[in-house]
């Protein structure tokens, strides 16, 4: 018997790891149920085409059923070429929905020329999506938001907006009336890139924001793939770390109680040790250094009353 060509046996396993990648995402949260009608937003980009095409795979061989409808916006944007995504939709048998909105002029007369087009073009974007998604009865949006995208989104608004936030995997829709799921969670866009190329996705481009090459996007992604080449793993490290949260060891009051925290009251995330103790001096060392993050976490100590909050800023009471 003869072997498959090396090309060949690459793209096998090409398919295989984005197969199970969005498996994982799906069966970590929770994305697709047993009945589900699924909403597939599909722009034209590398993206959305993998989404769908790996959605389709996993609907043949997964235990539950599910729907999946396409649905295209069509912004009307100059010289979109409107047939492509139906011919391409009817080649591969996938039911669809084409949406007209000319969403494109307003964002040109409501932004400035210059000015960045993404956060409005967005905004009406996802409106439409919503309304029609309840038309066509939908129960979930799938958005073809990949692994690279969530990190992006992390920087930028640690960046530019003050936040510790990105792009969860699952939520629920602005309107309250859907669930959103990000199924490319955890597929990196290298990856989705030579998919794209491997099945010749007929890629349409956006005209809209094509021209606007200093978005904080694009410096942000070109940071992370500069991070990327220079230290392996790092990218990888990152987006651990978003499923790894410890806030205790953060800033947000409102996220943990620090105006109740007591001498003795055991943390469930314990210390953290692992940077501190190769750098502690020998005089600050504790009897607690001697032992290992498994025996410390499992010490308990029971917790202290909760104690009066004083604010610190309040005047002195009179004698």
């Amino acid at each position: 018997m003869s072997k498959k060509p090396k090309h060949e046996l690459e793209n096998n396993k090409l398919n295989k790891r984005l197969r199970h990648a969005v498996g994982d995402a799906v069966n970590d949260f929770n994305m697709i149920e047993a009945g589900d009608k699924i909403m597939v937003c599909l722009s034209g980009g590398k993206d959305s085409y993998a989404l769908l095409d790996i959605l389709r795979q996993l609907q043949a061989s997964a235990p539950i059923d599910f729907e999946l409808m396409a649905v295209n916006l069509d912004q009307k944007q100059p010289g979109f070429p409107e047939h492509v995504l139906p011919e391409y939709l009817q080649s591969i048998g996938v039911p669809y929905h084409i949406i007209e909105e000319d969403t494109y002029s307003v964002v040109k007369r409501v932004i400035e020329e210059g000015k960045t087009t993404c956060s409005l073009c967005s905004r009406l974007r996802r409106g439409v999506l919503y309304r029609v998604a309840k038309e066509l009865g939908c129960s979930k949006i799938a958005l073809g938001h990949h692994r690279d995208d969530i990190l992006q989104t992390l920087f930028l608004n640690m960046f530019y907006g003050g936040k510790l936030k990105a792009m969860p995997p699952k939520l629920v829709s602005d309107n309250g009336e859907h669930i959103v799921i990000r199924p490319l969670a955890y597929v990196k866009e290298k990856d989705l890139a030579r998919y794209a190329e491997l099945k010749q996705f007929p890629i349409i481009p956006c005209n809209l924001c094509g021209s606007q090459p200093n978005l904080q996007r694009q410096v942000i992604k070109e940071m992370l793939n500069d991070w990327d080449k220079r230290f392996p793993g790092r990218i990888e490290s990152m987006f651990s770390a978003l499923q790894n949260v410890v806030p205790s060891h953060l800033a947000d009051p409102d996220l943990f109680d620090f105006k109740s925290l007591a001498k003795g009251q055991a943390l469930k995330h314990g210390g953290d040790l692992a940077f501190d103790r190769e750098s502690m001096p020998p005089q600050f060392a504790t009897a607690s250094d001697g032992l290992n993050d498994s025996a410390e976490n499992s010490i308990k100590i029971e917790a202290a009353a909760p104690q009066k909050v004083i604010n610190i800023l309040a005047s002195r009471p009179k004698a």
